[in-house]
């Protein structure tokens, strides 16, 4: 784990002395089709991510790999365009490898998205969701094998992983701008195949919502990290069942690009707030 510890913080450095992030707060990870957000950054500094050293190269369309600094509403921020998945073949310790070089550049406060299948029949397509909670069912874990056992960090409480007062400044955000943003609890899976009609039903009756394929063990790391996080779904698609339609990644971005304006709207505004509460 010492070489896991090194290599992050040789990343964080290679970033700090790339680019200026004097009271970058707030980093944002963007999902799949909802990479627009970071050209709307003023004053924006492009890093391609395979020039980092260790950092897990992305192999999926509609995660393009770079890291972006800039301003959104003239505050600063740490976007990255393009995450790594599980199911890519990468360990988990190399899923949340950004996320902690993140942690390790000095954030406070983590906006995680995904695009995500409806598995609740009053949610639709094409809207957003605000992650109250999630139900991890990877079947592993990022913190397995990365403290020693005397070590209580091991076992971060979770009784509040997507952090209330962010929930209420992006509820406030979405009511000021008119934005319906839903409430609900994330099912994730390894993938990268979807899920059976069978699954779908499994899910939706252990309390799921929505369902996706990341973001899980990225909260996890994160709040071990003591990062706040909010946790926000582009609700892409009727999950396996629920309607008759068949499930294709190219259909998924598309969904997430038709409400992207929308997105890149509430996560501004959400931003501000940020800034104004830390105020």
């Amino acid at each position: 784990m010492n070489a896991y510890r090194e290599r992050i913080t040789t990343a964080a450095s290679i970033i700090r002395k790339t680019i200026n992030l004097a009271d970058t707060q707030t980093g944002i990870v963007l999902g799949s089709g909802l990479g627009k957000l970071a050209d709307h950054l003023q004053k924006q500094h492009v890093i391609k991510t395979v020039l980092i050293p260790h950092w897990p190269r992305s192999t999926v369309p509609g995660h393009s790999g770079y890291l972006v600094t800039g301003e959104l509403e003239s505050v600063p921020v740490i976007v990255l365009k393009g995450r790594v998945h599980y199911y890519e073949g990468y360990s988990m310790e190399q899923v949340v490898f950004p996320v902690r070089v993140l942690g390790a550049l000095g954030i406070r406060n983590l906006i995680i998205t995904n695009a995500a299948g409806v598995l609740n029949p009053k949610l639709h397509p094409g809207s957003l969701m605000l992650i109250t909670d999630h139900i991890n069912l990877m079947g592993t874990n990022p913190l397995i094998g990365f403290f020693k056992s005397d070590d209580t960090s091991w076992f971060p409480d979770m009784s509040a992983p997507y952090h209330p007062d962010l929930q209420s400044i992006a509820l406030d955000a979405a009511k000021t701008l008119n934005i319906t943003l839903n409430k609900g609890v994330l099912a994730v899976t390894t993938g990268p195949s979807y899920e059976t009609a069978a699954e779908v039903r499994m899910l939706r009756t252990m309390g799921g919502d929505a369902v996706c394929m990341s973001t899980g063990p990225e909260v996890i790391a994160a709040v071990q990290m003591g990062l706040h996080v909010l946790g926000i779904s582009c609700l892409t698609n009727m999950a396996t069942g629920l309607s008759d339609q068949r499930l294709s990644h190219d259909d998924v971005k598309e969904q997430a690009n038709q409400i992207e304006n929308t997105f890149i709207d509430l996560i501004t505004r959400i931003v501000e707030n940020l800034k104004s509460d830390h105020d």
